[in-house]
């Protein structure tokens, strides 16, 4: 958690602070208990912040930054990073669109009560995921801001070699009206992770399954309306390796050249493929798929915002430009198997390396190709957010990660109504066979310190 002061904090508290003279007795009122803050309270204040200022300035969120005035309307809050930083302190961070699409990440520090919390301090911390600065923990758990510029790995969210947690993985279920089932995966130890599941504490009737083309696990809960509303536990020890080139002789390569609902083989994509291979001087596949890599990253930014992102579309992702992880390795898939070159996908999340504990921003995916009779890892999202690691994630997954499921349009046994299964990381919950999104949340716990 941030527990950063600001200076004018000090000052503030500086001002207020008794005289160490002795003042004449006086009848005064007892002082007032600190109200209890939880994370709920510091979201409402920030949402209302930006809703009063919203109406004031004729329906946008007035940002000035360098030599411009953004005109802002609200994304989303990050609910995993918001934080009470005591002595009515609060942190909250908060995603934010102008006009022209570009999503800005934006710091907030507030004071005050629940109910009548004030903002004290505002930066934007990152444009398209791109960071301007990174926070950094001192010897005491405080924090400050450093350049992002020549940042340790540890900053940018890489811990090398190899990591070891728990991670926490919990969905609230909503109300539910008729019968119902959900699907939730269940990790699997391979080559460089080892999986302990600790703890599964879910409603219903429980089965383990296991689907036929990728030997993905999940969980599957038969579910009422008794089970309205309450919470699903799972926790697993995850003990990581960094991932580097590596050979699988289990798999056949020719497998991932085959097309998939939302990656499909078309003139469109061989086009592509062709104008950006057409200079590329050899056959190697390995150089042709840093020239598809490369092209990913100059073509696509990195944007959560509008209908269509995060189903790894590969067709939405080369019209948009824009998306999540989903959409970058969806459309590089996409380019690498027009170009002949086997690529799959698997999805997980990625755990903070700045810190030891705390919530996780959700699920995070990633892919691999093949060529010169290997598996080569690539993330081109965070090379995307992070230029300077952009060599490094061109064959190397970092260790503090963890990997739920391989692959796109998973076939379970029982299946969900909808058909196969896009990608599984977040739960898929279906009520009367119409599919319901539960409110998810991760976090985890480092349980040995990163190398």
């Amino acid at each position: 958690m941030l527990r950063r002061t600001p200076l004018s904090a000090l000052l503030l508290l500086y001002v207020l602070l008794p005289s160490c003279s002795r003042e004449p007795e006086q009848d005064t009122a007892p002082p007032q208990p600190v109200p209890i803050v939880v994370t709920a309270d510091i979201q409402a204040g920030i949402e209302n912040h930006i809703e009063e200022q919203t109406k004031i300035h004729d329906g946008y969120f007035p940002l000035p930054f360098e030599d411009k005035q953004l005109h802002l309307k609200l994304v989303r809050v990050h609910t995993e990073y918001l934080a009470n930083l005591g002595s009515r302190r609060h942190f909250a961070c908060v995603d934010l669109v102008d006009t022209q699409g570009e999503v800005y990440d934006v710091d907030f520090f507030l004071a005050g009560d629940p109910g009548a919390m004030v903002v004290t301090e505002t930066t934007i911390h990152k444009i398209n995921g791109q960071p301007l600065y990174l926070w950094e923990q001192n010897p005491d758990d405080t924090w400050h801001r450093v350049p992002a510029t020549n940042a340790p790995d540890a900053l940018l969210g890489v811990v090398r070699d190899r990591d070891e947690f728990d991670f926490h993985y919990q969905a609230t279920l909503p109300e539910i009206t008729d019968s119902a089932r959900m699907w939730l995966p269940l990790p699997a130890s391979d080559a460089f992770q080892t999986i302990t599941i600790k703890k599964i504490d879910a409603p219903g009737i429980q089965q383990t399954l296991q689907e036929p083309d990728y030997h993905n696990q999940a969980l599957c809960l038969t579910l009422t309306p008794d089970d309205s509303n309450k919470i699903v536990e799972l926790q697993f020890h995850v003990k990581r390796l960094e991932k580097p080139p590596y050979d699988d002789p289990d798999t056949q390569p020719e497998k991932f050249l085959n097309p998939e609902r939302l990656v499909p083989l078309n003139e469109n994509f061989q086009s592509i493929a062709n104008q950006v291979l057409q200079n590329v001087s050899t056959n190697s596949d390995l150089v042709r798929a840093r020239a598809l890599y490369d092209h990913v990253i100059d073509r696509m930014r990195y944007i959560k915002y509008g209908p269509g992102w995060g189903k790894g579309d590969a067709v939405y992702a080369c019209d948009a430009r824009t998306g999540n992880c989903t959409d970058f390795h969806a459309y590089f898939i996409a380019l690498a198997r027009a170009a002949k070159i086997p690529a799959r996908f698997a999805i997980g999340a990625a755990v903070p390396s700045e810190r030891d504990e705390g919530g996780v921003d959700g699920y995070h995916c990633w892919a691999e190709f093949y060529a010169d009779n290997k598996w080569w890892p690539v993330d081109i999202s965070e090379a995307d957010k992070y230029s300077s690691l952009a060599t490094y994630y061109f064959g190397h997954h970092p260790a503090n990660r963890v990997e739920f499921s391989k692959g796109r349009d998973l076939r379970f046994n029982p299946a969900p109504a909808s058909g196969p299964i896009n990608f599984l990381a977040y739960p898929l919950l279906e009520i009367a066979g119409k599919p319901v999104k539960p409110k998810t949340f991760f976090s985890f716990n480092r349980t040995t310190s990163p190398l």
